[in-house]
């Protein structure tokens, strides 16, 4: 699951326990409510999901049944984060000793915890105290073996995105913003949200996946 580098300091700061991610099938009508299948003469849609509409009689029309993509309660998902592995001056991957390795054991260095000096020739300097010229993989393309965070699912749920309260809000992990009434995590999440999604998605109210996790220590499972 990829996380931008604001999101990764937050779960590693233990900010972040809630994701949202929009529903990819979205409800025919505002009527539909959604369903789990728990048991079914079909094995193989047992754990799926379906949109359906209610009557009198029971269920009226019913979309085809689809899975939540990220698995179920207590599975794993490894983070994705933009990162780079360290190279010698020939371009050649080397371990912490400077020795020359292969790629997967090479020393990385990940965005989210390095810091650019504007006075050091706009260097990455990492926790480690090495400078970085900064020529960064990006997160969608970061292998599992590089992943240094695993999450464990501990709760799955669906709501319209507008529907967001304030805890929730602050359990998203970003930032608070200034209101008549103090400083707010919901303004906080709504302007965040419309900055990687866009006004529109924001507007369009769309039902999305809320994902509960906790970090487990000991890298990508």
């Amino acid at each position: 699951m990829i996380f931008n580098s604001e999101m990764v300091r937050a779960i590693l700061e233990g900010r972040k326990t809630q994701t949202r991610r929009i529903m990819k099938v979205q409800p025919g009508t505002p009527e539909f409510g959604l369903r789990r299948i728990i048991e079914s003469s079909k094995a193989n849609e047992n754990g799926m999901y379906f949109w359906s509409q209610d009557d009198a009689c029971g269920i009226k029309a019913r979309s085809k049944p689809f899975l939540f993509p990220y698995g179920e309660v207590g599975d794993r998902i490894w983070v994705r984060e933009t990162f780079s592995c360290i190279g010698n001056e020939d371009g050649h991957p080397v371990d912490a000793n400077s020795n020359l390795c292969s790629r997967e054991d090479a020393q990385r260095i990940y965005r989210a915890s390095a810091i650019q000096n504007p006075g050091n020739y706009g260097l990455w300097t990492s926790p480690d105290g090495f400078d970085f010229e900064g020529s960064w993989t990006p997160s969608i393309h970061m292998p599992r073996w590089a992943s240094r965070i695993t999450l464990e699912i501990t709760d799955v749920r669906v709501e319209r995105l507008n529907n967001i309260s304030e805890c929730d809000a602050k359990a998203e992990g970003g930032p608070t913003e200034c209101t008549l009434i103090g400083d707010k995590y919901f303004p906080g999440f709504r302007s965040l949200w419309k900055s990687i999604y866009g006004e529109e998605s924001w507007a369009a109210n769309p039902w999305v996946w809320v994902i509960e996790f906790k970090r487990v220590e000991g890298g990508a499972a």
